[in-house]
């Protein structure tokens, strides 16, 4: 049972050997991981731990408070705590179950006898009391692999809980992250209208004085209309992303939380530790690994329920006479008796059960492959992706910073009647979408950068669960 548990924790931990330990039998070889690299792929990073508390770096306190408000009140995480209380309970009541189990019984009556001596009726009340002891002796480790087993599910349902909690503190975030987003391009939709509004002012001037023909008129009310379209896609996105964040924070979706729309500036990556410690870092990874040991321990179960049973068993019961003699350990060992009994013909169903669990085992172990290598390509895209957005970042401030320039001169030479509207519109336009897409490309790295630490299996502040619920906790 101890090599169940220690051949499969080496299986998940250092990807190599078979489950044929397991259960005796051979079986056939599982898929592994590939060998774990001292280094990411990404270069610029070292193999020191990022911070635990990464919330922090991006300097934004309402961004903390929120994500503190969503790991109290959030019904899913609640739901995760109380399915983690109720492996524990389950364990408790596994190991409960390998213990002796007595019982006892009380029962009372009246005999009525009728003499005809006297012809008379006599009644007497009767008391009895009645003790059954069993227990069956864990001679092959049996019972231990099932407390074990069922030890290794609450493990897996606590991480489980972190894991959720981890991510529901990166959804959070994410989501004030793009709320901010949304505030910023609402902005520059009503900055664009005010300018588009101040070209059709000076565009009507002209007109009034025959220095531009109608066509102009008609082309700058036009741009003004379209700015106000705008206005409104961007003021329906910034609803949807309040709504968004307000379901997370378990509160009504009432559209209520008011954001700055500013998006913090970031340093490069400089810590990511490995994809070895990513392992034993990543809460999932760690549920996966305690869900392949619970599954190798039901598989050695399911083997060792061929072999025979040793019970014990004492009963012992006595009237109102002798109640004294009721725990006499002369008059129990009469009454004890063991039995030992070997399974001999069940239809198959103890052989269908071996091979169900080990079935079951190779499917988890290849989950949990599954699960690193998942885990693995999650941080090497996050680490590689902050150095693309970030030269993204830096050109596309460059191309805002000529179309802001350009804007303004188009907008002399127009005055001046130096160009004709349609060069200005298109200014207009190159300088609006610029800006657009800066803050599309800050807002995505901050959200990647958040990704980063969910991949890395990063900490957050705080308890797991509110102070009420630690209260009713047993």
């Amino acid at each position: 049972m101890k090599q169940t548990r220690a051949i499969l924790g080496a299986l998940a931990l250092t990807g190599c050997g078979t489950l044929s330990g397991v259960a005796g039998d051979p079986v056939a070889v599982f898929p592994v991981a590939p060998d774990a690299p001292e280094r990411w792929a990404a270069a610029g990073v070292t193999g020191d731990m990022p911070a635990a508390d990464w919330l922090a770096q991006f300097n934004d306190p309402m961004m903390e408070a929120l994500v503190a408000e969503t790991l109290e009140a959030n019904p899913n995480i609640r739901a995760q705590y109380f399915a983690v209380r109720a492996a524990s309970a389950q364990a408790r009541s596994v190991y409960g179950r390998s213990l002796p189990n007595v019982s006892a019984g009380l029962s009372g009556g009246v005999t009525s006898n009728y003499s005809e001596t006297l012809d008379e009726r006599f009644t007497d009340p009767t008391y009895s009391l009645g003790v059954d002891a069993s227990w069956t002796a864990d001679l092959w480790g049996r019972v231990r692999a099932s407390i074990e087993a069922s030890e290794a599910d609450l493990a897996a349902s606590e991480a489980d809980l972190a894991s959720a909690r981890l991510s529901l503190a990166s959804q959070t975030a994410i989501a004030w992250t793009d709320l901010n987003e949304a505030v910023a391009q609402e902005r520059v939709a009503i900055q664009t209208f005010e300018a588009r509004n101040r070209i059709l002012s000076l565009t009507e001037r002209r007109f009034a004085r025959g220095l531009v023909d109608s066509l102009d008129v008609r082309l700058a009310r036009s741009a003004v209309a379209s700015a106000e379209a705008s206005i409104a896609a961007r003021s329906q996105a910034r609803e949807n992303a309040t709504r968004r964040l307000e379901i997370l924070l378990g509160r009504y979706p009432g559209n209520e939380i008011k954001a700055p729309g500013t998006l913090p500036e970031l340093e490069p990556i400089q810590a990511a530790g490995t994809p070895v410690m990513l392992l034993a870092r990543r809460p999932d990874v760690a549920a996966s690994e305690a869900r392949v040991i619970a599954a190798g321990l039901r598989a050695e179960q399911a083997r060792l329920a061929v072999l025979p049973n040793l019970s014990f068993s004492a009963s012992v019961g006595t009237n109102e006479t002798d109640f004294a003699d009721l725990f006499d350990p002369t008059r129990i060992a009469a009454n004890a008796i063991a039995s030992l009994a070997q399974p001999v013909f069940n239809g198959g169903a103890l052989k269908a059960d071996k091979a169900a669990a080990l079935a079951n085992a190779e499917a988890v172990l290849s989950s949990y492959v599954a699960n690193v290598l998942l885990a693995w390509r999650e941080a090497e895209d996050a680490i590689a992706a902050d150095g693309y957005l970030a030269q993204q970042v830096e050109a596309q401030a460059r191309a805002l910073d000529e179309a802001l320039k350009a804007e303004e001169l188009a907008t002399r030479q127009y005055s001046n009647g130096l160009i004709t509207i349609f060069n200005l519109i298109d200014a207009q336009t190159r300088r609006l979408n610029a800006e657009s897409t800066l803050i599309s490309v800050r807002s995505a790295r901050v959200s990647n950068r958040i990704a980063f630490h969910l991949a890395v299996g990063g900490g957050i502040p705080g308890e797991p669960v509110s102070e009420t619920i630690n209260n009713n906790a047993p």
